[in-house]
């Protein structure tokens, strides 16, 4: 059962969150899957009799709420991380469209989702979790709070002219190569719907790129249409030299265990980023992100 503190930690996430959505409560409501008078009900800071156990379980999944004493992740402005962001901005206030694709366990994903948690009118979207053109696009339209659950063909065209009328809108597909066909031709007509006002950005590893290219070579239809809006170019930053990404994977480990163990000496560090090479992916030259955060967690616990 959670507790009291949880609850408020999650309503304090709701309310903070508010300011980087456009529309209504009643909308803002409906992006979070909960009842405009619930809504209204969490900003007096309500917690008695208010929602079911799952439904501050979902919230609290949304916002990434720890529930025990995990200290607080420390984001590091690693060269990847970096990139990203300035993509990100530069796709939203432009309405342009971009795709990143880079090696795995680099960084990406996280700073999209932070991008995302900061900027007004951003949705992020898990393809792996959302493959299906239906699930793809009713889960976009929720997170910008119009209606998702009535018949597709509407919850299409309303979504393409909500796009087409906020403010700067941008949309993040990670793990984008996961998205079936119909999605992917659907993600096409919306591009073509709301050109010029809605920034697209896609992200995937190494997969994306060579199922893209696979699909160009045979001409499958619309792959070759939406590269071009995608600016015709796969954009990455991790060198493809192995010395050279193992330095640069090695040093953006760096920066990240120094954000989150401030007080490792440098023995250590070295030593950390050394055991954090140790991967059966021989392609993967250089230190593991996901090993690194595990192996910082490994320390805060043990101090």
């Amino acid at each position: 059962m959670l507790t009291e503190q949880i609850k408020h930690r999650i309503i304090k996430a709701v309310v903070d969150n508010r300011s980087l959505f456009s529309g209504s409560d009643a909308k803002y409501a409906n992006s979070l899957g909960i009842n405009p008078a619930i809504y209204n009900r969490l900003k007096k800071n309500e917690t008695e009799r208010i929602m079911a156990e799952h439904k501050w379980i979902t919230l609290a999944r949304r916002f990434e709420i720890r529930f025990g004493n995990e200290p607080e992740w420390i984001t590091a402005k690693t060269p990847v991380f970096t990139y990203i962001e300035k993509q990100l901005q530069f796709c939203k206030k432009e309405g342009a469209s971009g795709i990143y694709c880079d090696k795995a366990d680099v960084g990406k994903t996280h700073a999209a989702k932070e991008f995302a948690r900061s900027n007004r009118n951003v949705v992020y979207v898990d393809c792996s979790q959302v493959k299906s053109k239906q699930k793809l696009v009713r889960l976009i339209a929720r997170e910008f709070g119009v209606d998702h659950t009535g018949k597709y063909s509407e919850v299409y065209a309303d979504l393409v002219y909500y796009l087409k009328v906020i403010d700067t809108p941008l949309i993040i597909l990670d793990e984008a190569g996961d998205v079936d066909y119909s999605a992917f031709l659907e993600l096409k007509a919306m591009w073509n719907a709301a050109e010029g006002n809605c920034g697209w950005y896609m992200i995937g590893a190494d997969g994306l790129e060579a199922k893209w290219n696979r699909a160009m070579g045979n001409k499958k239809v619309g792959y070759a249409e939406l590269f071009r809006r995608y600016g015709s170019r796969y954009q990455r930053i991790v060198p493809e030299g192995k010395d050279e990404r193992r330095e640069f994977l090695d040093n953006q480990a760096a920066m990240i265990i120094k954000a989150n163990a401030a007080k490792i000496n440098s023995e250590d560090l070295h030593k950390l980023i050394v055991k954090c090479n140790a991967t059966k992916d021989k392609a993967m030259t250089g230190a593991s992100l996901t090993r690194v955060k595990i192996e910082i967690k490994k320390m805060k616990q043990a101090s």
